[in-house]
């Protein structure tokens, strides 16, 4: 069965909204780098919200001398967008979802593949969340307060069921992960 998972980056005071430059997708460490493609490697399917989106497909295509992966990736794995207003994503393996992105998203676990990644798309995680749909969360921690922006547990939020999926695991540049699975 396909796993759903919000993998973030946040600032050690829990903003996942960027105010200011603390996260730059060009200048991770080797060992962060190397994290990040092992988690691209389980996952086949992508879904954002519009803004997000069209931040990703207004950069990442762009980067002919990526060596990181990313642009390799984010060319090719299926990508879901939730967007209301738009009609044609103009970005390959692309696909539009308006409605209840909780209901495609479920639809979209059912089906065979591997684990489905959301991040960014902060609005779009606040929905699953609510829909208490979220099988895993990845939060990369930056060190670094921002001192204000959106959560990405809004307030009101409760999350039980949960345990840590591994321990926290620090990499050399100052990030920290801490990845939190469902209990079944």
């Amino acid at each position: 069965m396909r796993s759903l998972i919000i993998t973030q980056n946040m600032t050690i005071d829990g903003s996942v909204e960027m105010l200011a430059d603390w996260f730059d997708p060009r200048l991770q460490d080797d060992e962060l780098l190397a994290e990040l493609n092992r988690q691209d490697e389980t996952a086949d399917a992508l879904v954002l919200g519009r803004r997000t989106f069209e931040d990703f497909r207004g950069y990442w295509p762009r980067q002919t001398d990526d060596t990181t992966g990313v642009t390799d990736y984010l060319n090719t794995v299926d990508k879901y967008v939730v967007s209301a207003t738009m009609s044609d994503p103009g970005w390959q393996n692309s696909t539009v979802w308006s409605g209840d992105p909780a209901e495609h998203v479920e639809k979209l676990v059912a089906a065979p593949g591997g684990d489905i990644v959301v991040t960014g798309s902060i609005t779009l995680c606040h929905a699953l969340i609510a829909a208490d749909i979220v099988d895993e969360y990845r939060l990369f921690v930056y060190p670094f307060v921002q001192g204000g922006g959106r959560r990405l547990f809004p307030d009101g939020s409760t999350m039980s069921g949960f345990v840590p999926a591994a321990a926290p695991r620090s990499f050399p540049g100052g990030v920290t992960l801490v990845r939190w699975t469902r209990t079944r």
